[in-house]
């Protein structure tokens, strides 16, 4: 495999980023841009740094960089991360839909052979007219699910820090499916159990 070619491979692992996106994406070519490329054959490391933008059909990714390995059984792992002022960010067109998912995070890891996806600090994602902020967030394509936290690697913050989960998730009316103003359908933000409200708790 000619170089060029090995290293668009290797990159698939964040071009496949939550479920819901638009099908077609993934039979199409990926293209890069980056001001350096350093390839690792023995340990099969690429990295690609400065300005970095990722195309594949409609996702886009751009980043300071992207670093992507990949395991004896050929799955990939890729990571990509910015500076406070330029995170790294992701947009690509929903399946079937005019809207898009987006996010942004200081750091993004897409892990292909368990389908997960986690950002990581001043996290971000919209799904179609849902979002949802923490300071971690992961989603299970498997399960499309969505863990959140508000602290940092899927703990809780401490009291008294300000940090919480915010979320804005718009209702699902079926009979209102199609009408102007309706909220489209697809791909509704699912907190997991833990995600509970401590308040809530005490109550009970």
């Amino acid at each position: 495999m000619k170089p060029i070619l090995r290293i668009a491979a290797a990159v698939l692992a964040l071009a496949s980023l939550p479920a819901l996106a638009e099908k077609a994406d993934k039979d199409k070519p990926v293209n890069i841009e980056a001001d350096r490329v350093s390839v690792d054959d023995v340990k099969k490391v690429q990295v690609f740094e400065g300005n970095v933008q990722l195309v594949k059909g409609t996702l886009v990714i751009r980043a300071e960089r992207i670093v992507v390995t990949q395991d004896d059984d050929g799955y990939q792992r890729g990571v990509a991360t910015g500076t406070a002022s330029t995170p790294p960010r992701f947009r690509q067109k929903r399946e079937g839909q005019d809207d898009y998912i987006e996010g942004e995070a200081e750091r993004i890891e897409h892990d292909a052979k368990g389908e997960r996806t986690e950002f990581f600090n001043r996290a971000w994602v919209k799904s179609g007219l849902d979002e949802v902020r923490g300071q971690f967030i992961s989603y299970d394509a498997r399960s499309e699910r969505y863990f959140v936290t508000s602290g940092p690697n899927g703990t809780r913050a401490q009291p008294g820090s300000g940090e919480r989960v915010r979320a804005v998730i718009q209702p699902r009316n079926k009979d209102a499916a199609g009408a102007p103003g309706a909220a489209a359908p697809g791909a509704s933000l699912k907190p997991a159990p833990a995600i509970a409200n401590p308040r809530q708790e005490n109550t009970q």
